[in-house]
């Protein structure tokens, strides 16, 4: 779609509020979920399960919110409108939960933010959508600015912490406990984001809900558009991508850890990282967000010159290759290259998926049809990847700590210690891709004709 001269116009004079829109929406992500897990279990002295059920409470939320949300932006509510209510609602809970203590009280907030934030995810697309003059060519330059988001906020995050929270002249468990007790600063300032965000929304390009009346119900009428090809092979591939890419967010940091205290230049490692990135353990983490960046940039050249499937090819064989390093190497230039993996991962599956979603259905149920399929990503999926990662694989692939005598190193409670065996961790995501790959192959249709864009 290249559209008039006057619509072309128009959606060149919207690509700066949507790219800011971009990077607001993913910073306000950014800046708690990287640190979530170390929080709970370092700082809040939450159990494993405990943890885990927080986080399939956040994914039910991202179960029901985009339903809801969907039905409202399609037929009801303006959507510029629905996402200043939902981002204001969102930094009044996160910035309590800071200061919760109490699991019971921390999961129930954790259940209604998941309800509030999850639709925005969705809905920004289908508004960027809605007002870009041509998909292939801009939305890939205005979805990257969500990634520098999700960096600026983690970059700034691991500074503050070395700054605030790192104390000098302190054992390595002191500066442990001070850190864990400082990523508290990351839901305020998570907080301060979504509240700009939900007055930025209000300047947004007016996106009303669609006059037309044919369905009445659009999120029913949406599902009913995915039975068809090539939706129905993407939405069932997405649950499992989903759930390969939980093992890289659970596991990654725990890995990477492990290798830079076994390294042999571990602390020069450590300084170069923390002097760039900060401290807080997801420094290295972020070299995949900005190889996502260099992607997305190409993203318009290679949407011209290669079919769906083949982007998406591209992108389920960057999940194995990167499982299939972390599983056999400690090398830590490999690793990198692991890391950067991401990008490709991201951007030709996860990316060029949206854009499926978006060429397939109505225009009238786009909105309804991005939610259902953020559903299956942040909802379905990491439920079900969340359980296989941790009390599944992750129980499987645990082995007793060994003394160099061959007998198992007991806790001061008695009990067996045990430390994860990465190379049978990953090896599961690994083939799971390779699966994947072979469905996609299978039965994605080569060539695919797109409904026209409106």
């Amino acid at each position: 779609m290249t559209g008039s001269p006057s619509a072309t116009t128009s959606g060149n004079s919207c690509l700066p509020r949507l790219s800011i829109m971009m990077f607001l929406q993913y910073a306000i992500w950014g800046a708690w979920l990287p640190i979530l897990y170390p929080f709970l279990l370092g700082h809040r002295g939450f159990s494993l399960e405990e943890v885990g059920w927080i986080f399939a409470a956040g994914a039910v939320g991202a179960i029901i919110g985009p339903f809801i949300a969907g039905q409202i932006a399609d037929r009801w509510f303006a959507t510029e409108k629905f996402l200043a209510v939902s981002h204001a609602a969102g930094a009044v809970l996160v910035w309590m939960l800071a200061g919760v203590s109490d699991y019971t009280t921390f999961l129930g907030l954790s259940l209604v933010y998941g309800l509030v934030y999850a639709p925005t995810l969705s809905l920004t697309n289908s508004l960027a959508f809605h007002h870009l003059a041509d998909r292939n060519r801009d939305f890939g330059r205005v979805r990257l600015w969500g990634t520098v988001g999700w960096i600026a906020v983690g970059i700034c995050m691991g500074h503050w912490l070395a700054m605030k929270h790192t104390p000098e002249n302190a054992t390595v468990e002191a500066v442990r406990l001070a850190q864990d007790a400082g990523r508290a600063d990351a839901f305020r300032l998570s907080a301060i984001l979504g509240s700009v965000m939900a007055v930025f929304c209000l300047f947004l390009p007016h996106t009303p809900p669609s006059k037309a009346a044919s369905r009445p119900n659009a999120s029913f009428a949406a599902l009913s558009a995915v039975r068809r090809q090539p939706l129905i092979t993407l939405f069932l591939l997405a649950v499992p991508i989903s759930c390969i890419h939980q093992f890289y967010f659970v596991h990654t940091a725990g890995f990477l850890s492990e290798v830079q205290r076994t390294s042999e230049k571990a602390s020069s490692l450590n300084a170069a990282i923390n002097d760039i990135l900060g401290v807080g353990g997801g420094g290295l983490m972020t070299i995949g967000q900005m190889a996502e960046i260099a992607v997305l940039a190409l993203m318009p050249a290679l949407a011209k010159r290669r079919s769906r499937k083949a982007l998406l090819a591209m992108g389920i064989v960057a999940y194995a290759l990167r499982m299939a390093i972390f599983a056999d190497t400690t090398k830590m230039p490999l690793i990198m290259v692991g890391l950067a993996l991401h990008g490709f991962c991201f951007g030709c599956f996860i990316f060029v998926a949206f854009m499926v979603v978006d060429e397939e259905t109505p225009s009238d149920l786009r909105a309804s049809a991005q939610s259902l399929f953020n559903l299956v990503i942040i909802g379905v999926g990491i439920i079900v990847g969340s359980l296989i990662a941790n009390n599944w694989v992750g129980e499987w692939a645990r082995e007793p700590f060994l003394d160099q005598g061959g007998n198992p190193v007991l806790s001061p409670t008695g009990e067996a210690i045990r430390v994860m065996n990465y190379t049978k961790l990953f090896s599961v995501p690994m083939w799971a891709s390779f699966g994947c790959l072979a469905l996609l192959l299978l039965f994605y249709p080569s060539k695919s004709k797109p409904r026209p864009a409106a």
